[in-house]
């Protein structure tokens, strides 16, 4: 069974590289272009993980994984941001918030590749 990851950016270039990364390596993506669509789209997706920025409008990534880890339905969902910002406590915060990891802008294809086989598997 093909692994579905959820990808969250409000860069459309940046969702459209990560996509395609992902689906290159075989993988069922959804996109969002925040937090809020985010969690709309988690409710009919149903992902195996998450991929999400930190900056966003309408809500942003820390907002997006508390939102997410609130609902049962969620889980055990791996959360991992990928942002240009990576302050120490920003991610703090973000393991605060239910994230497992994090990844700093611009990303390196490889790395993400291998950051989601282990969360999820291939």
């Amino acid at each position: 069974m093909t692994k579905k990851i959820l990808v969250v950016d409000d860069s459309p270039s940046v969702r459209h590289m990560i996509e395609r990364t992902l689906l290159n390596a075989g993988y069922t993506v959804a996109t969002a272009s925040d937090g809020r669509d985010a969690l709309t789209q988690a409710m009919a997706f149903r992902p195996d993980a998450v991929l999400t920025d930190q900056n966003m409008p309408n809500l942003d990534g820390l907002g997006f994984c508390q939102a997410f880890r609130a609902s049962a339905v969620h889980a055990g969902v791996p959360v991992i941001f990928l942002s240009t910002d990576s302050s120490p406590d920003l991610k703090q915060r973000a393991r605060d918030a239910g994230a497992l990891g994090w990844l700093v802008k611009p990303f390196d294809a490889p790395k993400l590749l291998g950051v989601m086989a282990k969360v999820v598997g291939s």
